[in-house]
């Protein structure tokens, strides 16, 4: 396969990116030029807030051609477009036919929550270490360990410990802290999500590590649980507070993620009619917020 790597303006990028996948490119790829250079640029974006936008100042915008004829043939076709102007040919070059399984494999290693629970992907052998492990593959739902997000919360549930407890997981996605509290004792656990191939993957993945659940759309989520976990991000937590926070039996925990240090005001003000929130943790610059409920309640 062949590879076409051109840099462009930001307000290029999309043109470019449609114009590529109409001349039969069998993948287009966005990356910031200035990566790893003190001008580097974050892109994200949040539910309810704008989008991010479509590409970097300084955009390598690269092509993935099954024959080299082909790239050059769409390099040709480019430079005779008006919106090719301000870019720039980086090269065509060869791309050596590898295994691509085995490559992607090896990007992920296991993941250290504590010293002694770790998330280990199907093709690793646990480390000698770990006492407690999660078996979970990288896929398309969110959760696999890898964020500081995810990790936090798996740290809490291994340090804080839901034995026997009723517990509830709201936006699952991968179903990884439903199996964390299932593997730490908890007896009762429900992982909701809005998204059917959340609920999905969550049957799935429990099914792969031995343990029992009920996985299902939010309106599974019934009554109180002596743990109620959220790791999505802050602007839905916002919008969640009364529902999450009735959840919560009276001196049950609420354990929430996805919130990055700046909101952590914002958040504890969303949550004050109910709750008080408190930091908890932070790694990278999230940070993991919890509360317990008023025994009274």
């Amino acid at each position: 396969m062949f590879e076409l790597s051109l840099l462009c303006p930001e307000d290029r990028v999309d043109v470019l990116s449609d114009a590529l996948d109409a001349l039969d490119a069998l993948s287009v790829s966005v990356e910031d030029a200035d990566a790893q250079t003190p001008a580097e640029q974050a892109l994200f974006g949040e539910p309810g807030m704008p989008p991010p936008k479509e590409g970097w100042q300084r955009s390598k915008v690269v092509a993935l051609f099954a024959q080299e004829v082909q790239a050059n043939d769409a390099l040709a076709l480019l430079e005779l477009q008006d919106f090719f102007e301000d870019c720039e040919v980086l090269g065509i070059q060869t791309l050596e036919d590898q295994d691509w399984v085995r490559l992607t494999q090896s990007q992920f290693a296991p993941v250290e929550v504590t010293s002694d629970f770790w998330i280990v992907p199907t093709w690793h052998e646990p480390p000698s270490q770990a006492r407690q492990i999660i078996r979970l593959d990288p896929g398309l739902a969110f959760g696999t360990g890898t964020h500081p997000t995810t990790r936090m919360c798996l740290r809490w549930i291994a340090q804080n410990g839901v034995q026997n407890q009723r517990v509830l997981d709201y936006g699952c996605g991968s179903g990884i802290l439903a199996i964390g509290a299932a593997k730490y004792g908890a007896t009762a656990i429900d992982a909701v999500d809005i998204d059917d191939a959340a609920v999905t993957s969550t049957e799935l993945n429990a099914q792969a590590n031995g343990v029992q659940l009920t996985a299902g759309l939010p309106d599974k989520a019934k009554g109180q649980y002596q743990t109620v976990l959220a790791n999505i991000l802050a602007t839905p937590l916002k919008v969640l507070a009364p529902l999450l926070c009735a959840h919560v039996a009276p001196g049950g925990s609420l354990v929430l993620a996805g919130i990055l240090e700046r909101q952590a005001d914002e958040l504890k003000l969303a949550y004050a009619p109910w709750i008080r929130l408190e930091v908890a943790d932070t790694q990278e610059g999230w940070i993991l917020m919890t509360a317990k409920a008023n025994e009274h309640a």
